[in-house]
């Protein structure tokens, strides 16, 4: 069974309608050098510390809480800081292993919330 050429070309136009699988677009070779995935290339920013109130609505709006593609680009380069901070070194140790483990026991206390929450010791049985 072979897939039409029509449906492969609209898959590739909806991916690069989403931006995914490409450079960011202020990325530049000749200025940045080799591509770091945990590097956000865009204009930098006026830190939070350094806004006026009266410029906290404009502050706000200029960082994309509205647009999900934007999470998915901050989340990808913490994970990339991550990454290159405790997985990728050399001599990493334990370190990523028991970051994963803490984590992973968290969102399972979480998800188990509702099924543990009754076995609290109480005062009175009644």
């Amino acid at each position: 069974m072979t897939i039409p050429l029509n449906i492969i070309t609209c898959i590739s136009d909806f991916l690069d309608m989403l931006g995914l699988g490409e450079l960011p677009k202020a990325y530049n070779k000749a200025i940045h050098g080799p591509y770091d995935p945990a590097v956000f290339y865009g204009k930098a920013d006026v830190p939070l510390s350094q806004v006026k109130v009266y410029q906290l609505p404009v502050w706000l709006l200029k960082k994309q809480f509205y647009n999900p593609i934007a999470y998915v680009r901050a989340g990808s380069r913490a994970y990339w800081r991550w990454n290159h901070k405790y997985s990728l070194p050399k001599h990493s140790g334990l370190t990523p292993f028991l970051q994963i483990t803490a984590g992973l026991v968290g969102i399972f206390y979480v998800m188990n919330y509702s099924g543990i929450s009754h076995h609290r010791n109480q005062k009175y049985h009644w």
